[in-house]
């Protein structure tokens, strides 16, 4: 699950810093003001691959896709991003453990 998990939080990463670029030429808001939110955001992503194995690390990836969803109501077309990002962290979490118990099986069966 790590892999799987680690790899959409990296890619989110990515698109929460291309979104920063596009708000500054779409919105009224201060460049210091998006880059003091989309910064942030865009670590958390980054430090959360280090911490999947908590297990509240699977939690705190959701509040980080509810925190981009709700990113919609500055520029809207993050709604849809949103959703899709969260429809991929469900995808990953799933086959992620899917994958980890499979793993585990094997494991279990060759000793």
């Amino acid at each position: 699950m790590r892999a799987l998990c680690s790899t959409h939080l990296i890619g989110q990463a990515l698109v929460i810093c291309l979104a920063a670029l596009v708000a500054m030429q779409l919105t009224d808001i201060s460049t210091g003001t998006l880059w003091a939110v989309a910064g942030p955001a865009a670590l958390v992503c980054v430090w959360l691959c280090a911490k999947l194995s908590r297990p509240w690390a699977v939690g705190a990836g959701w509040v980080l896709q509810l925190g981009l969803f709700l990113t919609g109501f500055v520029i809207p077309m993050m709604f849809l991003i949103g959703v899709v990002f969260a429809g991929i962290w469900y995808g990953c979490v799933r086959v992620g453990r899917i994958i980890d118990a499979a793993k585990a099986a094997r494991v279990a069966a060759a000793d």
